[in-house]
């Protein structure tokens, strides 16, 4: 017979949209979704036929791992572009979560393959000579080292562009042992350069000491350079003598080369104390 659909009951809405009741009491509580009709004397929820659409929705995005809140603002947006805004706003994190999960997978594969033959013979003992370096030293924590080291970079050579000084060398960062040990500590970035320089906002004139170093070459992003780090602690702790004093990285091909993180190149150097030539 034809007519007007009636209500279902939160059983039957339940089972025609996958959602559970236990979840679809919590969306009439937090206003997502509510009944259509409620008894005011058994409290009772039934929902309409034609908000079965607007269920579905809810569930897909829930299985997208989209917040209750966003969801929300996606059914609240005052027309459509602020909708497509909104969800390809969570599509993009998505994305970017699935690239760290690839990354994350493509990592723990290398770690668990057999290790090379010869894996040891990449490192190299040098003699690290004083040098004069434009400067920039804060303290910072590991969650934002990347950003910071990016942003530092780029004002030191931006102050060197202005000054008209060229670069003398690879540039680098000291890192204190805290930033390793309790994930926040004091970095030291620096772009090597024959003349003097004037302080400038964060930039500061200074000479990076001497130092003798076991060195590592890093190829690829910075979130795979936990394994380089451990190879050469591997091969301190059996071939040299190692020494109190701050990790160095030199950045010989980084992001103002390529965008392509493959490409890119960074030798670490751990402390020693040299009893033989290399």
């Amino acid at each position: 017979m034809g007519g007007v659909p009636g209500p279902l009951s939160i059983g039957d809405f339940s089972r025609a949209t996958h959602l559970t009741v236990k979840a679809l009491h919590h969306y009439h509580q937090i206003g997502l979704l509510e009944p259509a009709e409620v008894d005011p004397h058994t409290g009772y929820r039934r929902y309409a036929t034609g908000q079965i659409p607007t269920a579905q929705i809810i569930r897909r995005f829930r299985d997208l791992g989209m917040s209750l809140e966003e969801i929300q603002g996606v059914l609240s947006a005052p027309d459509l572009r602020t909708r497509n805004e909104r969800i390809t706003a969570h599509l993009g994190r998505l994305e970017h979560d699935l690239g760290r999960t690839q990354s994350a997978v493509a990592s723990l594969r290398h770690l668990l393959a057999p290790p090379a033959p010869d894996s040891t013979a990449r490192v190299e003992l040098r003699g690290m000579p004083a040098v004069p370096a434009a400067v920039i030293t804060g303290t910072v924590s590991a969650e934002e080292s990347v950003a910071w080291l990016q942003g530092a970079l780029g004002e030191l050579h931006a102050t060197l562009a202005a000054r008209g000084l060229l670069a003398d060398g690879p540039a680098g960062g000291i890192y204190t042992n805290q930033v390793f040990t309790q994930h926040r500590g004091q970095v030291t970035i620096f772009v090597p350069c024959a003349g003097p320089v004037r302080p400038m906002g964060r930039v500061a004139s200074s000479a990076i000491p001497a130092a003798e170093l076991a060195v590592i070459e890093h190829r690829g992003p910075p979130a795979d350079v936990d394994l380089a780090y451990g190879t050469l602690a591997t091969y301190v702790t059996r071939h040299a003598l190692a020494v109190d004093g701050p990790i160095r990285e030199y950045y010989l091909i980084g992001q103002r080369d390529t965008a392509d993180t493959s490409q890119w190149r960074t030798e670490i150097g751990w402390p020693i104390f040299r009893t033989a030539s290399p």
